[in-house]
């Protein structure tokens, strides 16, 4: 008998620990939270006032309507006419292989002189080309009028806002070699 009430009593001392270690899960982080927000309070602005709409008569009725189709083609036929008689580039001509990079990605890096014509060498990618006078680089229809120690010059055909080809100077200056 005496070994039952010990058995009862080592049962109720178990019991009792396990419900003392099942108190309520992160108590502790609980209460500090509880704490540091208990002087938080969210605000929010009110809305602003929507303003009633206001329409704005159109005053316009006498003046020209710029997107009246008979005007666009008046403006259009005059581009026309000036520019048929103006400056156009060759489109049917061959196109060279420097034609197909724009100016800016080539660089002049020398010249060369043979009986006396200089060449230029230019880079364009991983590839080096020896230009002379009256060949087309850049995507502009770009003519080399002149090749000298530090530049190629170019006349490029561009279209201005109008549609009306113009000649544009550009040059390829020498880009000297790192080291």
């Amino acid at each position: 008998m005496r070994l039952r009430i010990t058995r009862l009593v080592i049962a109720g001392a178990a019991v009792l620990a396990i419900a003392a270690c099942g108190g309520e899960q992160y108590g502790d982080l609980k209460q500090e939270l509880a704490l540091l927000t208990k002087d938080l309070r969210g605000k929010v602005d009110p809305l602003p006032q929507v303003k009633p709409y206001e329409p704005v008569p159109y005053k316009a009725f006498d003046e020209v309507d710029p997107f009246k189709s008979s005007r666009i083609d008046v403006v259009a036929s005059g581009a026309a006419m000036a520019g048929a008689g103006g400056i156009k580039p060759d489109i049917n001509r061959p196109k060279e292989p420097l034609e197909a990079f724009p100016l800016e990605s080539l660089r002049m890096v020398g010249t060369l002189s043979q009986e006396k014509t200089t060449f230029g060498l230019v880079r364009a990618g991983p590839n080096l080309f020896r230009v002379k006078k009256g060949n087309y680089m850049g995507l502009n229809f770009g003519v080399i009028t002149g090749i000298d120690e530090n530049e190629i010059k170019l006349k490029e055909l561009v279209q201005d806002g109008g549609g009306d080809w113009v000649e544009r100077v550009s040059s390829l200056q020498l880009v000297e070699a790192q080291r």
